[in-house]
């Protein structure tokens, strides 16, 4: 949710405009995480000074004026999703703390026990001004600051006394050259620069300015200057060597390259964005993740999987299933993860838990990695963040590799999360020996293939978006899929909702005459995704019959069936064709017009495409 921007450089000799500036592009490239107000602090000499305004960064922009000089060598930013009181100026980060305003804070999360921490502070005199949970954390580092005299060891001791998922920021004018910061179930990341260092809730906010960067662990306390980096732990121990790591994109991924939108462009990307995910997974013929290792012997004992994870990723975890169970033969379960731990889900240290999430900071798939964690069962995290917390919490990692995903609609995160779950299928294929190896080289070499079939479909994409201009004034469209097609669904429906804001479904073509063929009437649009005919057990001729009874009450059919598939031709309006593939492989390919579909849409109706109401990129708390 939340982006938060920290800096730390050398103290001007003549008021500079850097530390504001980073600040202010750091949040820019934050923006697509969601946010209602955005607010900067600096020390500005015996004076903190804040800048905060409701709305889009244009207005703090306006607010700070041309000249943002000042003599502060530090800086922190943050903008806001509205949780505890409204979007207004006031509820904006930073907030004030102290007695005389000599600390500001910024936060990313919830702080759970704030109404008990207000109560006591406002007892000892503290004037609290806004409806946050935030201010009580501000007035509390202030408090300790008071005591100690150290700002490190203030947020250290303020830190203890919070319950809940946070991240922290703070400056103060007897610390004016550091700003120091505090995680806790919510993203945190270090960039090292030459003479200067940077934090932010996600390495966007300072890729412009470097490569390097340091992975913060749970509850850990970091103190930044122009001179380096300090790291403790919660019991005041000295971290000697935090984990760096080499961030693998640039600024320009981060930026349109010409698309109206990143998420036309992010669509556009998604040949290159499987070919990565697929890339360099091979050693000696063997199959390889990431990072960490899961003893092969526990593998070979694994007798049930359960994927974790949230909308688009459960969607991917879907189709998951089909693919393990079909090559592995292990039951496979796919779990909501903020469902699973509440429902006292049946787990055992034979069991192995697969963890999706493009941030890796997803709070309610992290709670339920620890809960499986805690059940002893082994955990495998496909995540397209290194440095973030699910994959570092986990057993094993194995990373997408699609580089940033701006848009709030994932979509090339999506496709990859798909192929890294075929590599991991035939990962524990190749362990259990389920699989030949020839098999698994033949599956690999049809999934090789993909990239090329996914740009096919891209370049085709006129024919979709002139539908979609088409229908811009749908008030409902629904679809259709069986097997791996019925994930399809979901998610096209998905997609179409989070940007379009119109009602949408996706359901499993058997379930049709079970209920839901009563939505069907005269002229509503359904999108079916129709197998192949090839195969031994096609479901083809069961999907073309659906695709009769919604047509003969009057639905717009909409067909996406492979090259060559005609017996489709006299039932549907309109035919999106997508090249052959293995049936297990073809929602890598199927997805692509409905994602299309659904971005030209919405950019037809005039809703902004990337950053939709209510959503927000990562959801940081539970």
């Amino acid at each position: 949710m939340c982006g938060i921007v920290g800096y730390a450089g050398p103290a001007p000799s003549s008021p500079s405009s850097r530390p504001v500036d980073v600040a202010l592009q750091g949040l820019a490239r934050l923006e697509y995480r969601g946010y209602d107000s955005a607010g900067v602090a600096v020390i500005d000499g015996e004076q903190v000074q804040v800048t905060k305004r409701a709305g889009k960064l244009q207005n703090l922009r306006d607010a700070l004026g041309e000249d943002t000089a000042t003599s502060s060598p530090v800086a922190i930013g943050h903008t806001r999703w509205a949780t505890h009181g409204g979007p207004i100026d006031g509820n904006a980060h930073p907030h004030l703390g102290g007695r005389r305003d000599e600390l500001a804070l910024v936060h990313n999360g919830i702080i759970e026990n704030f109404a008990s921490l207000r109560a006591e502070l406002e007892e000892q005199g503290y004037t609290f001004r806004s409806e946050t949970d935030t201010e009580a954390a501000a007035h509390l580092v202030a408090r300790e600051m008071e005591q100690t005299g150290d700002l490190t060891e203030a947020m250290r001791r303020a830190v203890g006394h919070l319950e809940g998922a946070f991240t922290l920021l703070a400056v103060h004018i007897d610390a004016p050259g550091t700003v120091v910061a505090a995680r806790r179930n919510s993203p945190l990341v270090v960039g090292l620069g030459q003479g200067e260092n940077f934090l932010g809730s996600d390495v966007a906010a300072f890729v412009d300015e470097t490569k390097e960067a340091l992975e913060i662990d749970q509850d850990q306390i970091v103190a930044v200057t122009a001179e380096g980096v300090r790291v403790i732990e919660a019991d005041g121990t000295e971290v000697t060597e935090p984990k760096r790591y080499t961030i693998e994109w640039d600024a320009a991924s981060a930026q349109k390259g010409g698309y109206a939108s990143f998420m036309a462009k992010e669509i556009h990307e998604q040949s290159s964005a499987v070919a990565d995910t697929l890339l360099g997974r091979l050693e000696g013929g063997r199959l390889v993740l990431d990072e960490g290792e899961i003893d092969e012997s526990l593998l070979r004992s694994v007798d049930k999987i359960v994927v974790v994870a949230c909308g688009t990723a459960a969607n991917a975890g879907n189709v998951a299933k089909y693919a393990i169970e079909h090559w592995c033969r292990i039951p496979t379960e796919v779990e909501l993860a903020h469902e699973f731990r509440y429902r006292d889900p049946v787990i055992s240290e034979k069991t192995l838990v697969v963890a999706i999430s493009q941030s890796g900071e997803t709070m309610d798939t992290l709670m339920a990695v620890r809960h499986a964690k805690e059940q002893g069962a082994k955990v495998v995290a496909l995540c397209n963040t290194r440095g973030s917390t699910i994959p570092r919490e986990s057993d094993a990692a194995l990373y997408l590799h699609v580089g940033p995903e701006i848009a709030v609609a994932s979509t090339k995160a999506y496709l990859g999360q798909i192929a890294a779950c075929y590599l991991l299928g035939l990962y524990l294929a190749q362990v259990r020996g389920n699989l030949f190896p020839d098999e698994i080289a033949a599956l690999l070499e049809d999934l090789e293939q993909i990239p090329q079939h996914i740009q096919t479909v891209l370049d085709g994409s006129e024919q979709v978006e002139q539908l979609a201009r088409e229908m811009k004034d749908a008030t409902s469209v629904l679809f259709l899929g069986r097997h791996v097609g019925y994930p399809t669904a979901m998610e096209g429906a998905l997609k179409l909702k989070e940007i379009a804001y119109i009602h949408a479904e996706g359901f499993a073509a058997g379930e049709l005459k079970h209920g839901p063929i009563a939505l069907v009437e005269e002229g509503q649009p359904v999108f079916v995704i129709v197998p192949s005919p090839r195969g031994r057990d096609s479901l083809h001729a069961k999907v073309v019959s659906n695709i009769q009874e919604v047509r003969a009450r009057g639905a717009k059919t909409l067909v996406i069936a492979e090259d060559g598939d005609d017996a489709v031709l006299p039932y549907a309006d309109e035919v999106i064709r997508v090249p052959q593939t293995r049936t297990l492989f073809a929602p890598l390919l199927t997805i692509i017009p409905l994602q299309i579909f659904s971005c030209e849409l919405a950019t037809a109706k005039g809703l902004d495409v990337d950053q939709p109401r209510n959503l927000a990129k990562s959801v940081t708390v539970e």
